[in-house]
Parts: C-alpha cells; structure tokens; sequence
C-alpha cells in the first residue's frame, strides 16, 4: 500500500475528449518526490525546443505533493507547470515555467485521489474538468467562458449542486491569452507567475472543478502527530512566523523602508515617502476584518479586508500580499490603500497576475514620465505616478485586451517594450522576462543573485534567501564558509547561500508545504524529511533531501540550456543591477553580480563561462538522459 501518494494521475486529451488514467513509476516517486519535481519531470519529457507555448502541443500540469492534505503545517499548496508564454531565455526562446498556489484546491485534489492532472492538446470549444473522485468528466463551459472568476466558481458550484467543489479557474485574462494571466483557486489564491492562465486559455480549459471524497493515508501517524506538534511548538516560538500570523507578508512594507529595499517607481528609488499608508497596521486598522487561512495552516497570513469608504466602498476579497501592495502602491507611486485592494480584487476577479501587471504599469507609468508615451498612444489615459484612477481603469482593458495600448500591456512589459521601442526596453525591471516583486536586489545581494538564477525567470520564491537575515554568523561560516554570507551588502558565500537555499525550498515545493511556514524555523532539510517520513513511511536524511532539491534544480536548468540559456541569461536589466539606489541607507548601491554568479556555478559545478551543467553532475544525480540530449546538442560544459 502506498501512503502519501496515491501513486495515480490523470491525463486529459482536450483535442479528443480522453480521459486516461495512469499509474506512475516508483522510481519517479522517490526521485522527484511530487508537486514541483514530478511536474517537472513530465514537462522535460513532454515538451521540446520547438514548442509554443500556447500552441495545442504545450502541455499544463496540476500536481500535488506527498503531504498534501495531512497534518503536516500549511499542507495545501499545488503547483501547475508548463511551458512559459511569459518568460524568456536566449533570446526569445521560452523557457521553464511554473507557480505555486495556496488555498485548498491541491489538498482537495488528493482528497479525490490523484497526485497529478496533465492537459495535452486544445479543446474546439471551451470546456471545465469535473472530478468527482474516481469519476471524471469533460463538461461544456461556454456558458461560462467571458464570466470572471468569481461568476465561475459560484456558476460550476450552482450548477453541480454543490458548495463544496473547489475551483481552479481563469478570467477574461486567460481567455484573451494574456500573458499575465494567472489561474485563480478559491477566488482569491492565484498561480500568477508565468502566463499559466494564458496556456489554460490557449486549450480552452476555463476550469478544474474537484470534489474530494477520500482521505489521504499516512504510514507512521503517532509520528506525524508528535512531529507536528513540535513543528507547531517551533513556530509558535518564531517571531517572524508570529509577525506573518498577525500582518501577513504586508508587514515586509515597514522592513523594507527601514533597509532601504522598497521597490518604488518602477525601480527607481527604494524608499516611499508615504509608506505608512500602505503598511500592515493601517491596513489592520482601517480594511481587515478578520484573519484566514489556508488548508492546515496555523499561521492565517491571509486577512478578510473591506474598503469601507471612499469611490471603491463596498469592495471585499482576501489579502493582499506584499506583492500586491508593491505592484499597486510603491512600485506605481500610489499611496491610497483603498485603491491598491481595488487593484488587487479586480486583478483575482479577471484573472491576472498581480506581480506582473503592477510591474508593466510601472514600466508605462516611466515610459510617461520619459516622454516615450503621451495620451495618443494611451488612448487618453493619464499615467502619472499615483494616477489610481488610471490604475482601476485599466486592468478590466488588459484583461479584455480592449484596444491597442491595453493590448500591449497584456503581452507584459518585456513584451510590451518591444512592440513599442522608442528606447522603452532600458526601463523594464525583469529577469528573463518576469518581474522579480520583493526585495531591491541592489540591496539585498542574495535576492539579486536567486533572481538572476532562478529556473523560471526573475523570482524571489524559489531560493527565498531568508538563510541571508536569519542564519548567525557561526552558522553562515560553518554552511557556507564565510561570515559574509549574511551580511545583506556582502558578497562572498552568497552563491553557496543561494544554492542551498535552492535546494531546500525545491523540496518544499515538492512536498507542497507552504514557503511562509518553511522560511526561517522549519528551513532546515530535517524537517523536510520528518515530514516525508511520517506521511509516506520512506525515510530519507537531510542530505538526501537536499539531493533531490538539487536533482530537480539540475533538470529545470537542463531543460532552460535546451531552450538556448547560457550564462548571459542568467542577468538582470540594467535598472535592476547597474542603476544606483538614489537615497536612504543603501544610497549608491548596485549589484555586481559575477562573482557571486561564479559562486554560484561552482557550488552547483557548472561551467563558468557558459552555465551549462556537466554530464558528470547530471548523471550522479539520474539525469543520464538529459545529459546525452544536451551533449548531442553541444551544451554540456566541456562540449
């Protein structure tokens, strides 16, 4: 018997309406663990150089890890893959893309009975899965394609008779193509990164609908019980797990402005002279209403908010997170609260991307303030810094891709910039194509380099270097080698940070525990495994858990140096590195990113000019077949 997984998964032909079920290998069990790493694996077998990403042949994959849905802490993630329509690598080549997503969707899926959904094909009419179980079924959705996501959810639940059904769905966004376009679970927790709202509306997909029935097993529970009652104890003794508790990721507003590490006008500066009015308390005092959470989390880092006054009075949904508050506060030189949470609700209700749609309206917004853009190209539309009006406007145009700026605006700063020229590509703060959302990485140098490196084009999730701020420095040296590691303006061990950061949090994504409960505490690979453990019976060490993190960190490289990356793709734009930080503590900062790129790739024993992995790393860690494609390619170090 299997305990965790439930070792079954669906494959879905949209192009001819088969549905198959199909049980997967021990060995892909036990090397890729599930969630992020399964997912990757089937991507790198599905998928090749010449794929469009919004082409029929690109395929879209919801996994779930091996705790999903147990008494493992924040138990409820999923992540959904596919080949990015989003971001890039040499040149324009499209790249390794995923997101991660929260609220109770994964936990329900293996509530059903599966470990993963994968999408092959394009539908001719628009449809939704309905899993009930064992029982699946392809139904017609074009009553419902045009609804936001909300009308979605509310719409499958009516008409399958039941308020229980949880809903990964997309908005207008999707249906137009997007390439902001996120998927929405739950109404209000979005897989955003990387356009996989887009290739769910490339296929016609406008929902998954579940209805769990079972329960998930587990091979030691007296175990599972202790272990996550000292979790639990852990946490509770975390004060930035108690800060997350109490104001969510907006209490990162006021850290941020006190390091100098805010990103305000699209980049320009680090510090926000109105701060205040976007931090977590007067968020706490005057919009939320109460605290949620997702599945099995005790840390309720999600607030329940109303605007209670104002043009956009009446307004409700859940959040936001920092991102949403960069995107639609500093990042676009708006100071009233009341319009970032518009912001943030219209961007779930239509289904786009918070993170990438703030960061192409702040790109606008500069090219405004250059001169590169006046109202004859807006359509009148006035984009100003702090212009909220402006901002409310024009997501409903970006979702619908009404007229031609929206449109633009749809496909992504990036893409945008180079559809309009005029010298508007030096202003776009991106990394591969996506925006990087968190922390200044002029600032925090650690944050610059996972950016830089990160598999799926500029993110702060997947090394999350809080090791950076956390670790003492007896533990930085002992790690890492060098003190300096956490010195947040310091350079040397930041690539053996990084990396091992990498490493752990590709586990998690595995697993599928939330990254809010793993950040500082419960960071450490012996949780990981205790976890795996207790749930699954298979009992690995914490180098053996950090081995698969580095397994599949190696396979999404290898499937990036397919696609065409080297190492000049593993950069950031000029704002984001060589531009200097205007004012505050870090005044005159930039980052120089080589050495620790250099780090980097020896911890990871890449080849420093190129970045191309060897075939001796590949195949110590089971990737013998990567290793002979990308040799036959000549990408391999040494070739």
């Amino acid at each position: 018997m299997l305990y965790g997984w439930s070792g079954k998964r669906l494959r879905v032909d949209l192009s001819t309406r088969k549905v198959e079920q199909e049980v997967y290998s021990e060995e892909d069990r036990l090397a890729y663990l599930g969630g992020r790493g399964l997912n990757s694996k089937v991507l790198y077998d599905s998928v090749g150089p010449k794929t469009d990403p919004l082409g029929p042949e690109n395929v879209l994959i919801f996994g779930t890890g091996p705790v999903n849905g147990t008494l493992v802490p924040s138990s409820g993630r999923m992540t959904v893959t596919a080949l990015s329509p989003l971001t890039v690598v040499g040149g324009d080549n499209p790249c390794f893309g995923d997101s991660n997503v929260g609220g109770f969707v994964g936990a329900e899926l293996k509530f059903a009975g599966w470990d993963q959904v994968i999408f092959n094909g394009r539908s001719p009419r628009p449809v939704y899965l309905f899993i009930d179980g064992p029982r699946v079924e392809i139904r017609d959705a074009a009553h419902l394609w045009g609804m936001d996501t909300w009308e979605t959810e509310e719409a499958i639940r009516r008409e399958l008779g039941d308020s229980e059904i949880r809903v990964a769905c997309i908005g207008p966004a999707g249906e137009t193509l997007s390439r902001l376009a996120a998927v929405i679970c739950d109404r209000h927790r979005a897989a955003g990164k990387c356009g996989m709202g887009a290739v769910m509306g490339s296929k016609q997909l406008k929902a998954m609908a579940i209805r769990g029935r079972g329960a998930v097993p587990v091979a030691r529970p007296d175990d599972l019980i202790r272990t996550t009652r000292e979790a639990m104890a852990a946490l509770a003794t975390d004060p930035s797990t108690r800060a997350y508790g109490k104001y969510g990721t907006v209490s990162l507003v006021r850290v941020h402005q006190l390091h100098g590490r805010l990103a305000v006008h699209n980049y320009q500066e680090s510090q926000f002279d109105k701060w205040d009015n976007l931090s977590a308390d007067t968020l706490a005092e005057k919009y939320w209403k109460r605290s949620v959470s997702c599945f099995g989390c005790p840390v309720h880092c999600g607030h329940w908010f109303r605007i209670p006054d104002g043009p956009h009075a009446g307004t409700e949904g859940e959040g936001p997170e920092y991102v949403s508050t960069g995107a639609f506060g500093t990042k676009t030189g708006n100071s009233d609260a009341g319009v970032m949470l518009k912001c943030h609700a219209l961007c779930n209700q239509l289904g786009l991307d918070t993170q990438n749609t703030g960061g192409t309206l702040a790109w606008a917004m500069e090219c405004w303030q250059r001169g590169l853009l006046d109202a004859k190209d807006t359509d009148g539309i006035n984009l100003n810094w702090g212009n909220g009006d402006s901002l409310v406007a024009l997501l409903p145009m970006i979702a619908r891709r009404e007229g031609d700026f929206a449109s633009m605006l749809a496909e992504g700063a990036y893409r945008g910039a180079q559809q309009l020229g005029r010298g508007s590509e030096r202003w776009v703060a991106h990394v591969k194509g996506q925006d990087p959302a968190l922390s200044d990485p002029r600032v925090a140098k650690a944050w610059g380099l996972s950016y830089a490196v990160a598999s799926r084009g500029g993110c702060h999730l997947r090394a999350l270097a809080t090791g950076e701020t956390f670790f003492s420095p007896e533990e930085a040296l002992e790690m890492f080698g060098t003190e300096e590691a956490v010195s947040a303006t310091g350079i040397r061990g930041k690539g053996r940070l990084v990396k091992w950061s990498e490493d752990q949090r590709a586990v998690a994504d595995c697993l599928e525990t939330c990254k809010i409960t793993v950040r500082t505490t419960l960071m450490y690979p012996q949780w990981e495994a205790r976890f795996l453990g207790a749930v699954t019976g298979v009992d690995l060490g914490p180098e053996e858990i950090l081995r698969v993190g580095e397994r599949i960190v190696n396979l999404e490289r290898a499937f990036n140096v397919r696609q065409g990356l080297t190492r000049k793709d593993d950069d950031l734009s000029e704002r984001l590195r060589r531009d200097p930080v205007k004012r505050g503590p870090a005044e005159g900062e930039t980052l120089d990113l080589d050495p620790m790129l250099d780090e980097y790739y020896e911890a990871r024993e890449w080849d420093l000019p190129t970045g191309y992995p060897s075939r001796e790393k590949l195949e110590s860690l089971g990737l013998a077949g990567p290793a002979r494609e990308l040799a036959a390619l000549g990408r391999l170090a040494g070739c």
